[in-house]
């Protein structure tokens, strides 16, 4: 049974006079707002915020997160995104006092701790990819293509080839993000045709590079969940055209402890933190984008990165960082880990502060629990969930890139939109009914009606028997009753072009 009277707007819930708490008597001197702040800053009344009571606040916010899917409440089998369960002892861990109530403009030696973890997540990135230089600023995957392909550039305008090189290869089935943060970097993006079996077309590949070619950026395993066959070569070849090769990490869930990039070729890669390894996800945020790179790209990394500098006291009042010239009056560890600005080849700062470390923080308790042997098994079982489920759905919706994938794999709903006249979209939107969320559809774009699936290595054999079942059924039913799905939710079908140009965002008061 659903409360939806206590699920209206507070606003409309609101009596003048209800509480739900009282504050304490200010413990500290005060002050007229008007000596603190400038008239024009001042409102010249208080918000008209709802009064509510405590029990309504509670039911209000608990029965609208149950209108919500969560992977907390569902299986999200959301391909290219890697929506799976994250441990709640890193939920916990990230939220101590000792790290959650820092202030970010703390000297060095007031944070040791915090910056002793930052830099053991540093070491730990650079293990995984196999690329030496790391930096945790980028706040988002995205974000951290853009800062590795601003390092890119700096390096290139380095070698006074910046001018030459103005070219970013992108295979075609890529993540949207890799052409437009080359874009925003400066680069001119050129497609690369890929084959029906999702490799590199390698005649393609071979007739658009040159010596323009400032980078590759590639997916691997790509984005229909195969592994190139061609990496080595493509790599190998990039580089004697004076090129980089940027991995985009979207897809490390897969690789884990079984290979890494850097081994394969990579001058460059972004993780996803919250999609490898543990974090929140979706909604737009919190994220985090570390980047990692080689050993000649390395002085052009973001400022600054947390350093390992032996007894604390030589560095004190340094001209590293500002902070410790504040830091003298705390007693200092034997070891000192300091944020260091020295970098005079750096791009600079690409976001405020240090990076996410909430999410940062949850990465590192996951990668500290599982330790080597355990992220080994996490790609073993994330590519055994996948494999297992394309088997058991290929009959009634075919892969097109074969009977074996990695991660995750790129059905086609083509066939049954040709007999049935049932397009992918009714197939996700019908899902919702049965309470999973909807895989990705529609993308890649080289697969025609693309269903993209990922069950992650967290889901048990029953929930993805579960879901072919829910596929089975659904392909048996009516097309008149898919193309009304959801039937379930409070919106079926929005207008999602008009919905998106010209958004409601008035309330219903009635």
């Amino acid at each position: 049974m659903r409360n939806t009277r206590d699920t209206q707007l507070l606003f409309v819930l609101s009596k003048p006079g209800r509480r739900a708490g009282r504050l304490p008597a200010c413990d500290v001197p005060t002050a007229d707002i008007a000596e603190l702040l400038p008239t024009a800053a001042v409102a010249d009344a208080p918000p008209a915020l709802p009064e509510v009571t405590e029990p309504q606040i509670i039911r209000h916010f608990l029965n609208l997160s149950t209108q919500n899917m969560s992977v907390d409440t569902h299986f999200y089998p959301l391909g290219s995104c890697t929506m799976k369960y994250n441990p709640k002892r890193n939920e916990r861990a990230a939220a101590m006092p000792g790290f959650a109530d820092l202030h970010p403009l703390s000297p060095d030696a007031a944070v040791q701790g915090m910056l002793h973890v930052l830099y053991e997540m540093q070491q730990y990135l650079s293990e995984i990819s196999g690329l030496p230089a790391c930096s945790l600023q980028p706040a988002a995957g995205a974000h951290g293509e853009y800062a590795a392909l601003l390092v890119a550039a700096a390096y290139f305008r380095d070698r006074g080839e910046l001018e030459q090189r103005r070219r970013v290869l992108v295979p075609d089935n890529a993540h949207g993000t890799n052409p437009a943060s080359a874009v925003m970097a400066g680069f001119d993006t050129v497609a690369v045709k890929t084959l029906p079996n999702g490799g590199v077309d390698m005649d393609d590949f071979r007739g658009k590079l040159d010596d323009r070619t400032a980078v590759l950026m590639i997916t691997n395993p790509n984005t229909v969940g195969i592994f190139e066959p061609n990496m080595r070569v493509i790599a190998d070849e990039v580089h004697a055209a004076g090129g980089l090769v940027y991995l985009d990490g979207a897809n490390m869930n897969a690789i884990l402890g079984i290979t890494r990039p850097g081994d394969f070729g990579a001058d460059m890669q972004h993780y996803n933190p919250h999609k490898t390894f543990s974090g929140p996800h979706g909604g737009g945020g919190p994220g985090a984008g570390p980047i990692c790179v080689t050993d000649a790209l390395a002085p052009y990394l973001p400022a600054p990165i947390v350093e390992r500098v032996g007894s604390g006291s030589s560095v004190v009042g340094s001209q590293e960082s500002e902070h410790n010239a504040a830091a003298t009056n705390y007693p200092l560890p034997p070891t000192l880990y300091r944020l260091s600005y020295d970098r005079p080849k750096s791009i600079g700062r690409v976001r405020s502060f240090f990076g996410n470390v909430g999410v940062l923080l949850r990465a590192y308790c996951y990668i500290r629990t599982h330790g080597p042997d355990g992220l080994k098994r996490v790609s073993e079982n994330a590519v055994l969930n996948a494999n297992y489920l394309l088997s058991r759905v290929k009959h009634i919706l075919p892969v097109p890139q074969g009977d074996r994938c990695m991660h995750e794999f790129v059905a086609s709903g083509s066939k049954i939109k040709k007999e049935k006249g049932v397009a992918a979209m009714d197939i996700a939107k019908r899902l919702l009914d049965y309470g999973y969320h909807a895989p990705t559809v529609y993308f890649p774009l080289t697969v025609p009606e693309a269903i993209m699936v990922e069950p992650t290595e967290t889901e048990s054999k029953e929930t993805l028997d579960a879901f072919a079942a829910a596929l089975f059924r659904i392909t048996e039913e009516s097309p008149e009753l898919l193309h009304e799905a959801p039937h379930s939710t409070p919106i079926s079908r929005p207008d999602e072009v008009q919905a998106a140009r010209s958004p409601c965002l008035c309330a219903r008061w009635d």
